[in-house]
């Protein structure tokens, strides 16, 4: 074991999604809470012993959730909405995080540029907040028994409160005085629990552009935090970018250390000399904790140099660059992968051996190792050349296509395009549709599987989603839907089912990454040009088009999205790897349209998602984003509706940005939060037509008629019928026939209900 090697968090859904299957049982009233949480005792034991066996020195406690973390340090905190307040245990947990027949659930938004989710804290004024430390208490304890000695990591006060909401509207940062006196509670328990014991806060937040109010908080928090105990390491973290402006202060305040990501957050070496100059031990995230590719030790180990350069070696410790949740597993069970391709891939367990092994080799240097490490160390090395000149990466043909391309936007301006398009397609106002998908049955996933597997035949596969597929279409048709969707039943995954259809991209069968809750993605990996060699998608729209008399959507997922939601390559800069799925979509629309589809929703769900976390970076970022959605929509006819979709966004400072994708309408994830994201689309006079969501997908209750009626006019305050589509949040996928069959029967006499009183 290095004594210097440090693992910032680690995945907690288990290799083979163990929890997301027991609570999926639990929910669904096949199994008792007791059993959840024995599966959850054998998770947490098995994880510990991964990073022991590996030789990690410093691993967590307190990493693992039920759902998600920043729900977990709610209930630390006692902060929960009074809707949930008469529930108890686990079923106000999961109420919260999930709604019930009588509440919503907490909004959830993305956690800063990552494709997971947490559930947003809501607060007010007149909280009063009191110590529940059972959780982390219990944890710790689980792990000593374990013979593991841990340590603890928390979500810092100030990213809890920058991340939550107030709902009487004010400030969250005008909590803190009542935040913090919870947190010096909580660690005052924590300095009983052992004679020395590590504390890693988590302070994300910090890597933003932050105001000086928000600065002038962290010196008199980890001054407090810091003096509690003696016996408290205090070891402040933050990833995804930079957080030089917050280090300035944090080396003044008696924390122990700083933990800081020079992978994302290259600007962090100027920090370096501040730290020098201090006691603080530095905690480099240097094992990238976002990405899937095999580590260039030999490149890692002059990175380490060139911080030793300037702070002393007795200073440093090598870490992940951020919890390692964001990464799947481990490569244990790819058995079908390309032999080649897996060769230059590492997930989290993988991950653990990597800072193992620099570790050892910076502090003890090459002698040190062991005949089993030099092996490694050799592959490592050889992996990384290899890939470097591998023919499956670079394509002439497709470089050439891409460089060469030169229509960068669609033909007529919006006010010409949309008169033609209302004439052509004729739909009402208050339009009704859905987002795409429809529920992903058991027996369309097991088709999908045995296909996959070999197990049926092509024509057999076929026949069985055609048939959901005519389901679907018949349901629409009897609920009274104005523009229909085929249900998506061949797609495994927004992402992953074109991934699997285009040139250089690979996949895997366990890479599962949490996206929230129980809910896990499977994202495929770009490892090498890009390109479309046949149609994706006609062939199942033209047969769901040849069965309805009205409007069949096409689906597409859209560029930015499949960069997004994908493990991209890390030896081609984004915004290339980007434009390259954009020329290949561009082929696919006109296919699309020329087979008589008139309707093409090209989704962008993490279009958002992407932001640089920093304001100096954003505009490069928002100008090849525009250009990747105008590049793949840019052969559409003027008659052809295009359509994005964006999820859990703030819109205010995008507006003007989704107004020059130019897309003639954009739905978008309302629901959880009322009208409100909806008002800037008013204030800016926005002219495209827009499709807020007026129920939330993420729940499984059933909205009532009445409910959407409210919500209808609602939205009628903010926009005129002209402009207002109506539809669910999202997509349907992940919910049930027996609460979707329903829900959209209600949304449909919703607007039945609203027309006709507008009449």
């Amino acid at each position: 074991m290095s004594k210097k090697s440090y693992i910032t968090g680690f995945p907690r859904i288990g290799e083979q999604r163990e929890l997301k299957r027991i609570l999926e049982s639990f929910w669904a009233q096949k199994c008792s809470f007791n059993e959840v949480e024995n599966v959850a005792k054998e998770l947490k034991k098995r994880h510990w012993n991964y990073q022991k066996e590996a030789g990690i020195k410093y691993i967590s406690s307190n990493d693992f959730s039920y759902y998600d973390t920043m729900l977990d340090t709610a209930i630390m905190l006692s902060a929960m909405p009074k809707r949930f307040s008469d529930l108890a245990n686990e079923t106000q947990y999961f109420s919260m995080a999930r709604g019930n027949k009588e509440s919503v659930a907490m909004e959830m938004t993305k956690w800063f540029n990552t494709n997971y989710h947490y559930i947003v804290p809501e607060l007010s004024l007149e909280d009063e907040y009191r110590l529940n430390s059972e959780k982390i208490i219990n944890e710790y304890k689980e792990a000593k028994a374990q013979g593991i000695k841990t340590k603890i990591n928390l979500i810092g006060p100030i990213t809890f409160l920058g991340l939550s909401k107030r709902v009487d509207r004010g400030d969250t940062y005008m909590l803190h005085s009542k935040v913090l006196p919870i947190y010096e509670s909580l660690l005052k328990e924590i300095a009983t629990l052992d004679d020395e014991i590590t504390v890693q806060i988590d302070e994300p937040i910090f890597v933003k552009d932050n105001d000086p109010k928000v600065l002038s908080l962290i010196k008199p928090t980890y001054d407090a935090l810091s003096t509690i105990s003696e016996s408290i390491k205090i070891i402040v973290t933050t990833y995804f970018e930079h957080s030089n402006e917050a280090t300035r202060i944090l080396v003044n305040t008696p924390i122990w250390g700083l933990g800081l990501d020079f992978l994302y957050g290259e600007k962090n070496k100027e920090s370096l000399a501040r730290i020098a100059n201090s006691d603080k031990k530095l905690i480099a995230g240097v094992v990238d904790g976002r990405n899937i590719w095999k580590n260039d030790i030999k490149r890692t180990l002059e990175l380490l140099e060139d911080i030793a350069k300037v702070v002393p070696k007795e200073q440093l410790f090598v870490s992940s660059s951020c919890s390692l949740l964001h990464t799947p597993f481990t490569l244990k069970y790819e058995e079908k992968m390309d032999r080649e391709i897996k060769n230059w891939l590492s997930y989290a367990v993988e991950k653990l051996d990597e800072v193992s092994l620099i570790s050892k080799l910076f502090f003890e240097g090459e002698e040190s190792l062991n005949n089993h490490e030099k092996v490694v160390l050799e592959n490592n090395t050889q992996a990384n050349k290899h890939r470097k000149t591998s023919t499956v990466i670079h394509d002439k043909n497709v470089q050439n296509k891409v460089a060469n391309f030169n229509k960068f936007t669609r033909d007529g301006q919006y006010e010409e395009r949309i008169k033609i398009q209302k004439e052509i397609l004729g739909y009402r106002e208050l339009a009704t549709t859905t987002i795409g998908s429809f529920p992903q049955t058991p027996e369309v996933r097991k088709a999908r599987q045995a296909f996959k597997n070999g197990l049926i035949s092509k024509e057999d596969y076929e026949q069985q989603m055609k048939a959901y597929i005519d389901d679907c279409v018949a349901f629409q048709e009897a609920c009274g839907l104005d523009i229909l969707v085929h249900g998506e039943p061949e797609r495994n995954d927004m992402v992953e089912y074109f991934g699997e259809q285009l040139q250089g991209y690979g996949f895997s069968q366990n890479g599962w990454v949490q996206s929230y809750g129980s809910r896990c993605v499977k994202p495929p990996f770009i490892y090498g040009d890009i390109s479309r060699p046949k149609p994706m998608t006609v062939e199942w729209m033209k047969y769901a088009q040849s069965k309805t008399e009205k409007i069949m959507k096409g689906m597409l997922t859209g560029p930015v999205t499949i960069l997004n939601w994908s493990f991209v390559r890390d030896d081609k800069p984004r915004d290339e790897v980007s434009k390259q799925i954009a020329v290949a979509l561009s082929d696919e629309i006109d296919d699309l349209q020329n087979a008589g589809i008139q309707i093409i929703q090209v989704d962008e769900a993490a279009f958002k998602e992407g932001y640089p976390l920093r304001e100096a970076d954003i505009k490069t970022y928002e100008a090849w984003a525009v250009r990747d959605f105008k590049i793949a929509v840019s052969t559409a006819k003027e008659e052809t509706q295009i359509h994005t979709h964006m999820c859990y966004s703030e819109f205010n400072d995008i507006i003007k940005t989704i107004e020059a994708m130019d897309a003639d309408v954009i739905s978008i994830e309302t629901a959880r939060s009322g009208n409100e994201l909806l008002k800037i689309f008013k204030q800016v006079g926005y002219k495209q037509e827009v499709g807020p969501g007026v129920y939330d997908i993420h729940s499984p209750r059933v909205p009532s008629v009445e409910e959407i009626v409210q919500q209808i006019k609602l939205l009628l305050e903010v926009l005129p019928k002209e402009q207002l589509w109506i539809n669910p949040d999202c997509g349907l996928k992940t919910r049930k026939w027996e609460e979707v069959k329903p829900s959209l029967s209600n949304m449909v006499k919703a607007v039945q209900i609203v027309r006709s009183e507008l009449v």
